[in-house]
């Protein structure tokens, strides 16, 4: 399975409860994409929110942002690792 970092801006004010929150949207549909979301963290005076993810596809990966409703473009495959 391939692995996938994406990056979501305009977080801020967000609590570890409302990532937590937004993070179990993702896990109660992922199975949908065979995709799996491992981790996700947050600076908060950045606003950004980082997940870490496997599955088969990038696209994958969006989908399942989008319908849990906090979308990004910004999905990078993590095809290098040391």
């Amino acid at each position: 399975m391939a692995k996938f970092m994406d990056v979501h801006d305009g977080f801020y004010g967000v609590s570890a409860q409302q990532l937590q929150d937004a993070h179990n949207a993702d896990l109660a549909i992922e199975n949908d994409e065979g995709v799996h979301f491992v981790s996700a963290w947050m600076d908060p005076e950045a606003g950004k929110v980082f997940c870490l993810a496997t599955g088969p596809s990038r696209e994958a990966v969006m989908r399942i942002h989008e319908r849990a409703g906090h979308p990004t473009p910004n999905v990078y495959a993590l095809s290098v690792e040391v």
